[in-house]
């Protein structure tokens, strides 16, 4: 049993905290202020474009002071007012947004917005509490704040409604850069982790389009939802609303859309917005699927029994803590010792382990995930255990990550090598939970329970009329309202303005069983997670009544492929066990279609993949064509630009009963790309390759369905499978149609070509590897030529040049797609080799009709 910490050491780790935050801080502030973030290792500052590009870790920063604003609000918190009243001065005459720099969408609200409104919250609130000080203010923070989120507004001019994820300060969208895959994807959480912040900035400011716009995307990503598992996927395009990545889990690209769910419940409660239905939908799945044993794993969104990675990432941390708020206590102790025993082994939480509690990536930037769920289980449990996992985060910083000019990142956790790099939540929220978690004084200098924390643990007020701004500035934003909704309404979105004043709501916190308030029992959840199995093979009280279950499904033995009989009614029992439906086919043939919603569970479900994957490795062995029916209309691939040929080149290849269908319609022009691993049947290395290709895979080994799958979330814009029986060709008229597995789940057309004119094709890649192909009727392949004359364009001269079109709050001009009849000079020859293809075509069925 867990002894109690006393008094007079949880104060002293509260102000070894404070000692921890003030060095960081006072770093931050000595070597780096203005700059956007601290170089702990160098005593310097980060500014956007100074240093070697990290990537897309860079598109948090602005040249804005990055780690002021986002510590504004912890310098409330830790009783800093004298500081605090000093870089909200510095934040007010120094920080500007008008500047040429494309920044996150997603990592400026959370941070920037954030910050500016934490600021403005705790400001408001210390001079109400504490005055005089900051009788100074005039609300300037949230001006500030204002004046960011319109400058992000133009990033939800899509048709979907969905935020693009980056946006330029001063401009708006770079036009060139649309269609780029950078630009026109998304992940879950950039797209739904923007209510909070801009439900309050609406409520504060009464620009109504803020909510509406964070809305609407909230309400589109939930439409989007696997409608059987009510799973997310984690990468979306933001015009068409597709999947891109259909994996499923609670970590990074998805995490705080799920938290926003949940809170803004909390801190909205409206009841036109069912967020909290939304939430519950989302999380019963996720407890029934991604969670296994005490792990919690990454499915597809649309198979939710298959296990897609076998590790977990440093984000899913922040998991207990909300399953804390929303009332699931066992699960958030026993999740939380999962994650501790983690820490144990390795001193901080890698950025991603296994399930056997492996480092999977070394890395650890002082993430927050972890202290936030510690501190909230503490809140809610009173638990000295949670004391002594604090302490010991409190030890590992000290030792293992502080220097003389801060606290640096672990490059390696294994190794303590560190990393030039302290990032701004370190200050906005690891120092801030560890310094509550050992706050003994309740509402020692802010009264915590009166605010909501963001995923950025700023604060936002739950009740808004406390927070009330002067009638000068009322009146400057409702001229801003006006102004901004002249711009944004034209996109014809329907908007209600919402009365913005809302009586106050009273805090409610989870009921919390009586068992919960023994430390024993949450000690003995905590003693069946410390053995040595693996995390998804460890019996916790939330999967302990399904144990039986498991058990008799591993008493009986599993049909196997090569004794199954349609006739026999037992076997057609077990099969219907293992959610795989049996269809007559129109010729007389039976077509096994797996299903896995419909198995009686998950050992079944995977039962049914074993079985269905028997069967095809079954039929390829007798040469049969069972899982294929005939179809009415043939479709081409055709090389073009080969110049060196005498003579044009067409294959007539297999359709897919699945997937995107190519017949009476414009085809796809695309160069081509030999997937890895070749079987195509699971996760495509070096996926940028196939992004907007062709991609080429094997036939086998796993369904077909399967591979086109892999091929789309590789990106590829088709695929083509090689058959693998020398016997078949096209000109013997064998020509089927692949089958799928009953999900239409999958957006990219997929062919069969046979394997001896597959080697033609493969051999007229090596002698030129960027040919272009054309898939799809070859009826339509001048009229797609005309159509497509400017995609065809990029692939011919791969390298855009840069304009300087910009837009700023405008769709117009992406609306505008004006065809034009003349055909550039680059594309002269490709319109001659197309015309000379179909003269070709026309002659050689002119002969065959005549033979």
């Amino acid at each position: 049993m867990t002894i109690g910490m006393k008094l007079e050491e949880k104060n002293r780790l509260r102000l070894k905290v404070l000692d921890m935050f003030q060095h960081g801080f006072g770093s931050y502030m000595k070597y780096a202020y203005p700059a956007d973030e601290l170089m702990p290792l160098s005593c310097k500052g980060r500014y956007r474009g100074s240093e070697l590009s990290r990537g897309d870790i860079d598109d948090a920063l602005g040249n804005f002071s990055l780690t002021l604003v986002d510590s504004l609000d912890s310098l409330a918190v830790f009783g800093m007012f004298d500081e605090f009243e000093h870089a909200v001065r510095r934040v007010i005459q120094h920080v500007s947004f008008d500047r040429d720099v494309i920044v996150s969408v997603f990592e400026t609200n959370i941070r920037m917005v954030g910050g500016l409104l934490g600021g403005h919250i705790s400001a408001k609130y210390i001079h109400l509490h504490y005055s005089p000080r900051l009788s100074w203010y005039r609300d300037e923070l949230l001006s500030l704040a204002h004046d960011l989120a319109l400058r992000l507004l133009p990033a939800f001019n899509t048709t979907s409604g969905l935020p693009l994820p980056r946006v330029n300060l001063r401009y708006g969208v770079d036009l060139t850069l649309l269609k780029s895959d950078s630009e026109r994807f998304t992940c879950t959480a950039c797209a739904g982790t923007l209510i909070l912040e801009w439900a309050t900035l609406s409520r504060l400011t009464g620009n109504y389009l803020f909510e509406q716009y964070a809305d609407r995307a909230m309400s589109y990503l939930w439409d989007r939802r696997h409608r059987k598992s009510n799973l997310m996927g984690t990468i979306l395009n933001v015009h068409s609303g597709d999947w891109i990545v259909r994996e499923s889990g609670i970590g990074a690209g998805i995490d705080s859309y799920y938290e926003y769910l949940f809170k803004a419940y909390v801190l909205l409660g409206e009841k036109n917005n069912d967020y909290l239905s939304r939430f519950e939908e989302h999380y019963s799945s996720i407890m029934s699927y991604v969670q296994r044993g005490v792990a919690m794993v990454t499915v597809q969104m649309h198979q939710p029994y298959r296990l897609v990675k076998k590790h977990m990432d440093a984000l899913l941390a922040f998991w207990p803590g909300l399953q804390v708020l929303t009332g699931d206590l066992k699960s958030a102790v026993e999740l939380h010792e999962m994650l501790y025993k983690v820490v144990q082994k390795h001193k901080f939480l890698p950025e991603a382990f296994t399930t056997d509690y492996r480092v999977h990536w070394k890395s650890h930037p002082l993430r927050p995930e972890f202290v936030e769920s510690t501190y909230f289980l503490y809140k809610a449990t009173g638990d000295p255990h949670y004391l002594e996992v604090g302490q010991t985060i409190i030890n590992n910083l000290e030792k293992h990550a502080r220097v003389p000019c801060g606290y640096a990142a672990l490059s390696d956790v294994s190794t303590g090598q560190k990393e030039d790099r302290m990032d701004s939540f370190v200050l906005a929220e690891t120092f801030k939970y560890l310094y509550l978690l050992f706050d003994s004084t309740p509402h020692r200098f802010i009264d915590i329970d009166q605010f909501i924390f963001t995923t950025e643990a700023h604060l936002l007020p739950l009740n808004f009329l406390s927070f009330d701004i002067n009638d000068t500035l009322k009146n400057e934003f409702n001229k801003m309202t006006l102004k901004s909704a002249q711009i944004y309404e034209q996109n014809n979105i329907s908007i209600s303005i919402k009365q913005t004043k809302r009586t106050a709501k009273m805090n409610q916190c989870p009921a919390m069983d009586d068992q919960f308030k023994s430390h024993q029992y949450k000690e003995k959840l905590r003693q069946n997670i410390r053995g040595d199995q693996d995390m998804t093979e460890t019996i916790i009280t939330s999967t302990s009544n399904n144990i039986e279950k498991k058990k008799n499904n591993t008493s009986n033995p599993r049909l196997i492929a090569m004794e199954f009989s349609p006739d026999n009614s037992q076997h057609l029992s077990e099969i219907t066990k293992m959610g795989i439906q049996v269809q007559l086919l129109n010729d007389g043939q039976v077509q096994l279609v797996h299903i896995s919603s419909s198995a009686e569970s998950i050992d079944d479900a995977e039962n049914g993949i074993v079985f269905m994957q028997e069967m095809i490795e079954l039929m390829k062995h007798t040469n049969t064509m069972d899982n294929f029916q005939i179809y009415p209309s043939l479709l081409s691939v055709i090389p073009l630009m080969i110049p060196s040929l005498d003579k044009s080149m067409k294959f007539i290849v297999s359709t897919a009963q699945f997937g995107k269908q190519l017949h009476k319609t414009q085809g796809i022009f695309a160069q081509l790309y030999v997937a890895q691993p070749f079987s195509g049947c699971s996760e495509l290395l070096s996926s940028h390759y196939l992004s907007f290709r062709i991609g080429i895979v094997g036939r086998g080994d796993c369904m077909f369905v399967e591979k086109a799958r892999h091929l789309e979330n590789a990106q590829a814009i088709a695929g083509i499978v090689i058959d693998n029986n020398l016997s078949l060709k096209s000109s013997t008229g064998a020509i089927f149609s692949m089958s799928g597995d009953g999900n239409n789940n999958v957006n990219i057309p997929l062919v069969l070509m046979f394997k001896d004119e597959a080697f033609q094709l493969i051999n007229l890649l090596l002698k030129q590897p960027k040919l272009i192909l054309y898939m799809g009727d070859e009826s339509y392949l001048m009229d797609s030529f005309y159509q497509q004359m400017d995609y065809l364009s990029t692939l011919i001269e791969p390298f855009y040049q840069t304009t300087d079109k910009w837009i700023y709050g405008q769709w117009e001009f992406l609306k505008t797609n004006t065809q034009c009849s003349v055909v550039p000079k680059n594309l002269k020859e490709l319109e001659l080799t197309i015309k000379q293809q179909i003269e070709n075509s026309i002659e050689t069925g002119e002969q065959e009709e005549f033979e």
